[in-house]
């Protein structure tokens, strides 16, 4: 079994991998003129771009070594818009599986600061889980796009975050 910091490098590569896969998802929708599902998207990407920033600078504020390099692969085209929500609720339910590989590796090792750091990343699935199934439903039930374009924008855009305090992201300042 891999340890902890090997699985926080991984995780990296999977987040950014995660934030391209939305990126291309919000241009499908921004091509299909959806703009509140683009925007809704584009908003995943840079959550997630931010989520592996803050995987860097915890191995940064551990002075572990970390490096960036590639992705993995990036679907660009999709037959329909449930079928981008559908494939993006997939790849949510896979970081799930891996975000709590991380936390479960990281108790094992008793290496309570990577146990408590990743806390903050479950609970971000939850929600990310959450939106994902909820726009899942409400596209099988209602199927015109107008009323799903209309309930993202009452519903999800902006929708407010009880703000727990998140990890430090790379990029942000130092100390």
């Amino acid at each position: 079994m891999a340890d902890f910091t090997e699985l926080l490098r991984d995780q990296i590569r999977h987040g950014l991998t995660a934030a391209q896969q939305y990126l291309a998802a919000a241009v499908y929708f921004d091509a299909q003129r959806l703009p509140q599902l683009a925007g809704q998207t584009y908003s995943h990407s840079s959550r997630h771009r931010a989520h592996a920033l803050r995987m860097v600078q915890y191995l940064l504020d551990r002075d572990v070594a970390v490096r960036v390099g590639g992705l993995d692969e990036v679907r660009p085209d999709f037959d329909s818009p449930r079928d981008a929500i559908a494939f993006l609720l997939a790849r949510e339910e896979t970081i799930t599986t891996q975000i709590s590989t991380l936390a479960a590796t990281a108790r094992a090792a008793n290496d309570y600061l990577g146990e408590q750091f990743t806390q903050w990343f479950l609970k971000e699935q939850v929600d990310e889980m959450s939106a994902l199934t909820t726009l899942l439903k409400v596209l099988d039930r209602d199927g015109n796009l107008f009323d799903v374009e209309e309930f993202v924008r009452r519903e999800l855009a902006g929708a407010a975050k009880t703000a727990t305090r998140m990890p430090k992201m790379a990029g942000e300042g130092h100390i």
